[in-house]
């Protein structure tokens, strides 16, 4: 299978705290490949080097065949590399469906020569983002809310929003931190659901951090192993919950 994302002997400190440690894996094209590992694992630190966020103090970060080390954020997230968060990053004065199109880059309504000189052209391209950001809602079952201010939703419905935004730029790959946390069974489900249709549907690539081991052994395969900054084990769900070493990495201690 072909990797989409490889990580090489990546190392990162803060300060004399050594938090990952020659860390090697590859995310296969398709896939919906979970990381797991005990409290201070490293797993967190690892998706922020993933992301961009910080540059790994040694090792490389390869995406779609590229070496991308150290490029920031941004640049990753316009080449369609892009994470959700544990906790949802809405505008909450805006609306569901606001939030949404307020995801694309480079439209021509940032430049406030184009509403003056080209007006026609600015409203074709907001009436284009509209009708995909409804799209989004329409996928994702929130049209109930999507007048709604994004402050006033749910955790499960923020969570769903948040996955909306990686749709209104065609994601290729998404980080996936801790979606689950703070969601009720029932929009757990359809997250569940709809990650499951992004990944069949369209395509998507998904890199999950997750506590909840239902969630884990639901959708994905494999299933990476972090402890201690670097690879355990990596199998099916299956082989990871009868593995002695998993087991007892996990013995007294929380999934997170």
């Amino acid at each position: 299978m072909e990797s989409v994302i490889e990580v090489n002997n990546v190392s990162k400190s803060f300060g004399k705290l050594n938090v990952i440690n020659q860390c090697s894996i590859q995310v296969e094209k398709g896939s919906i490949t979970g990381l797991i590992g005990p409290n201070g694992a490293g797993k967190s630190t690892l998706f922020n080097i993933i992301a961009g966020v910080f540059p790994p103090d040694s090792g490389r970060i390869v995406f779609d065949g590229e070496d991308v080390t150290g490029l920031p954020s941004n640049q990753l997230f316009s080449r369609g590399l892009l994470r959700t968060f544990q906790i949802a990053h809405e505008f909450s004065h805006m609306t569901a469906l606001e939030n949404l199109m307020m995801v694309p880059s480079g439209q021509l309504g940032e430049n406030l020569l184009n509403t003056w000189f080209k007006p026609s052209l600015v409203r074709s391209q907001e009436q284009e983002v509209r009708q995909k950001a409804l799209d989004v809602i329409d996928f994702l079952k929130l049209e109930h809310v999507k007048n709604e201010l994004a402050g006033n939703l749910s955790g499960g419905q923020k969570k769903l929003l948040e996955l909306g935004r990686t749709m209104m730029v065609d994601a290729h790959v998404v980080l996936l931190d801790e979606i689950a946390a703070g969601v009720n069974r029932t929009l757990l489900k359809d997250l569940n659901d709809n990650i499951l249709r992004l990944n069949r549907e369209l395509g998507y690539t998904f890199l999950v951090i997750e506590h909840d081991m239902d969630m884990i052994a639901k959708l994905c395969n494999p299933v990476i192993v972090l402890a201690q900054g670097s690879v355990m084990v990596e199998g099916t769900i299956e082989e990871i919950q009868s593995n002695p070493e998993v087991i007892d990495a996990y013995f007294g201690t929380d999934v997170s």
